[in-house]
């Protein structure tokens, strides 16, 4: 199985709380951390394979190392292969640490990395995968799938936020706990239904 996810935002204290940006109602980042990670395995398998398009953590030690270390060790605990794709969060220093400490997991690498983005086809369909939402102008049977802007959705049909705060959860029938990555069923049911919304609006 394939799922996707975004702006989980390991470690980041500042999101704790009622803010503005991306609304997290934990009274530490560890109640976060570990609200995610159950969520998460609750849903994905071992073998699931799970895009996540970018920001996974933030979080700042000195020696920045010790982050790196922290930001693993939870990542080591979720379920499925990882594709990681660069956000605008996402130290390079991050990810050659993930790349030096990528255990062998089922067979395969734990983590494969995306520095811009990657493409799947689903059903008749491609889903072009990046951190920033992207403006692709008209096209055929292309859905963007992003993350980088939180509680916040682009007034684009073709465009999907992903990330654990879209708003975008409101198209889905049944809610699904926060931090659980989306199927792709679910990822249907959002262009379904945003493309039904940008009908009735004509």
């Amino acid at each position: 199985m394939q799922y996707f996810t975004s702006d989980t935002h390991f470690f980041h204290t500042d999101l704790l709380g009622m803010n503005d940006f991306a609304p997290r109602p934990f009274d530490s980042v560890e109640e976060m951390n570990q609200t995610i990670i159950d969520n998460w395995n609750a849903r994905v398998t071992p073998t699931d394979t799970v895009y996540h398009l970018g920001d996974i953590a933030l979080y700042f030690t000195k020696p920045a190392v010790k982050s790196d270390e922290a930001v693993a060790n939870v990542l080591s605990q979720l379920n499925g292969h990882l594709e990681l794709i660069k956000g605008n969060h996402d130290s390079r220093a991050l990810f050659k640490y993930l790349a030096a400490h990528n255990p062998v997991d089922h067979g395969q690498p734990k983590y494969q990395f995306h520095d811009v983005g990657a493409l799947i086809k689903y059903d008749h369909r491609q889903y072009y995968m990046t951190h920033y939402p992207m403006m692709l102008g008209i096209v055929n049977q292309i859905i963007n799938l992003h993350g980088h802007i939180h509680h916040y959705a682009i007034p684009v049909k073709e465009n999907i936020n992903v990330g654990v705060d879209t708003p975008e959860t409101r198209y889905l029938a049944e809610k699904v706990p926060f931090g659980t990555p989306f199927s792709t069923s679910e990822i249907e049911e959002m262009v379904t239904g945003k493309a039904q919304e940008f009908q009735e609006k004509q």
